[in-house]
């Protein structure tokens, strides 16, 4: 009698780990962004917890199998029409990132992520405010009014200044009383140009580049998909076996 043991379709242990382990990845990468953006460990903040709850929503429907590849097709969706809707919409897009950085200029102080997105920003692309310096007086500490007692009265913060290649040392008091100078002086200590504009010109630059970026992402995406769904699969094959 023949000894043959009949083996019957199996799950892709490299396919349902590799998924796992994409999203335990994700995962980690929101807990570097958060302690890189602070430069401590501290209270989680509202990016942070977007980047945690899709990761542990992607871990979560790892094990529920048939429906990630329907939640990784949902983000794909979103992502391709909020795309559509950005190059539709680019003035009303332009509108919303103006509105956006004069609210977190108003909370500079009161939020540590923000302060430190806004800095990050101002000193990317060499800009100061949205569309200049003087948006700084949306702020209480910053603004030019009688009332206003602070020392960075009529100033803006560090992160307007413009750079000296020589200071290894960041001076945090460069930016006190730059708007009580003409024009002509302010261009020589601050950045003077407002960050919508800067961006613009950084994204018609770097077309290409974030173009190379989206399409990447996007491969990465159909890449997941497939291999959720190659996973849905397996498993159905093998629970019509038994």
């Amino acid at each position: 009698m023949s000894g043959k043991h009949y083996k019957g379709p199996e799950v892709s242990c490299c396919i349902k780990y590799f998924i796992f382990g994409f999203n335990v990845i994700f995962w980690i990468c929101a807990g570097l962004f958060k302690v890189q953006s602070n430069g401590k460990l501290g209270p989680i903040s509202g990016s942070s917890l977007l980047f945690l709850g899709i990761a542990f929503l992607g871990i979560g429907l790892w094990a529920w199998n048939e429906k990630f590849s329907v939640f990784l097709g949902i983000i794909f969706f979103l992502e391709l029409t909020a795309g559509v809707l950005a190059f539709v919409f680019k003035d009303w897009i332009k509108d919303q990132l103006y509105f956006f950085i004069n609210n977190n200029i108003r909370a500079y102080r009161d939020d540590i992520d923000l302060q430190n997105l806004i800095d990050f920003t101002q000193e990317y692309w060499q800009c100061c405010g949205a569309f200049g310096a003087d948006d700084w007086n949306l702020n209480i500490y910053f603004n030019c009014t009688d009332s206003n007692a602070s020392r960075e009265r009529c100033g803006v913060p560090f992160s307007c200044c413009t750079k000296d290649p020589a200071e290894d040392v960041i001076n945090t008091q460069c930016g006190y009383d730059a708007r009580q100078k003409p024009e002509v002086d302010q261009q020589i200590v601050i950045y003077t140009k407002g960050c919508v504009p800067q961006f613009e010109k950084w994204l018609q630059d770097n077309l290409t580049i974030v173009a190379g970026i989206f399409i990447g992402i996007a491969l990465l995406q159909i890449f997941g998909i497939c291999l959720a769904q190659n996973l849905v699969s397996d498993i159905e094959a093998v629970r019509a076996s038994w």
